[in-house]
């Protein structure tokens, strides 16, 4: 009998992992992306007019928590939350949408953007952020899609990366990066594929390259400087056909120098998403330093780290920590961190800088 069983068990075994593979290598569950992909366009139901300030574009990047604010997820580990109601959303939407109108950039980079996931009641949420703010266009490009994730109560899920301008945009791209190499291929196909999305700008006689990333953030090997690596060699090889840019994301690391670099009070998490040590990190945004412009000068930066700090999971604490950033070999004025009034809207602080047009 308990043979019998044995044999049962195995088989099941077999045709589970061998279906496993066959949804892996067809793609059935719609996970996968080519290297290099058009992105998803916006607009906004209504155009909103715009006119230029003084040839100068309002810059901003800001990692939103795909509108989860300070509910307590799972991944975080001050909490269990896994789904969050469509009124949650929308609330939450709202808020993020006022603090945006308040700033009210020409320019927008955003991470953590869901498109009609189950985890957000579906949601499109780049739609609503396009329709109540003043921005009109916009290019989306997915670092997590699947119709179907079997973890967490994730079920259908497509988050990533949105550029949203008050101005016309072009030519929207998705660029992968490379993926976490610890991960065995099953873990790959169900996980984050990180990229850096990348639209045209034409505004007064410039033509800009508008770029927005969101790298790794739980692997443990170097995955985060190969990332880094290859956008910056999409960078530098602008640089060299002197096309302009500004780059503005989510990097998941710290700046050079910086004073501290692990056990932030914050970090409650063990195991899969711990992410409280960056001591082997401290040169990896070093040459994004050394050879572009900074919306934050890492001199000011060094001179005081708090004042700059953009990151926490405690919503009862505060910013311990820099993540974000905005790059570009244009001419970046009056870079700010947006500290006050959005610990309550996201797990991220926004930067805001002012890029001179030529």
């Amino acid at each position: 009998m308990l043979s019998k069983l044995f044999w049962i068990f195995i088989s099941f075994f077999i045709i589970s992992l061998l279906s496993l593979f066959v949804v892996i290598f067809f793609d059935l569950l719609n996970s996968n992306f080519n290297k290099v992909e058009d992105a998803k366009y916006y607009k906004s139901k209504v155009i909103k007019s715009s006119s230029l300030n003084k040839n100068v574009l309002k810059v901003m990047t800001w990692n939103i928590k795909f509108a989860a604010a300070r509910i307590d997820m799972f991944f975080d580990c001050h909490g269990d939350r896994e789904t969050i109601t469509k009124k949650e959303v929308i609330n939450n939407l709202s808020e993020l949408s006022k603090k945006i109108k308040e700033i009210n950039p020409d320019i927008l980079f955003l991470q953590e953007v869901d498109i009609k996931s189950n985890r957000t009641s579906n949601v499109d949420q780049a739609q609503y952020i396009l329709d109540n703010t003043e921005l009109n266009y916009g290019y989306y490009a997915s670092q997590w899609k699947s119709w179907y994730i079997p973890k967490h109560s994730i079920g259908k899920i497509n988050t990533g990366s949105l550029i949203l301008s008050k101005y016309h945009i072009k030519k929207g791209k998705r660029y992968e990066l490379p993926l976490i190499n610890e991960q065995n291929i099953i873990t790959q196909y169900f996980y984050l594929k990180r990229n850096f999305l990348v639209a045209d700008l034409d505004i007064n006689n410039n033509h800009i390259k508008l770029i927005n990333t969101h790298l790794s953030a739980f692997s443990k090997d170097e995955t985060k400087t190969r990332q880094i690596n290859k956008i910056e060699d999409f960078l530098n090889n602008l640089n060299q056909n002197k096309t302009k840019f500004i780059l503005g994301g989510d990097f998941n690391t710290l700046p050079p120098n910086s004073n501290n670099v692990n056990k932030f009070p914050d970090s409650v998490c063990k195991g899969e998403f711990e992410a409280n040590d960056f001591s082997k990190e401290s040169e990896w945004l070093s040459p994004l330093y050394n050879s572009f412009n900074s919306a934050i000068l890492l001199s000011s930066y060094q001179d005081n780290n708090d004042k700059y700090f953009t990151h926490t999971t405690d919503k009862k604490g505060y910013w311990n920590r820099k993540l974000d950033y905005i790059f570009s070999n244009g001419i970046l004025k009056n870079g700010e961190t947006i500290q006050k009034n959005t610990m309550d809207l996201s797990d991220h602080a926004p930067i805001i800088v002012d890029y001179i047009l030529d």
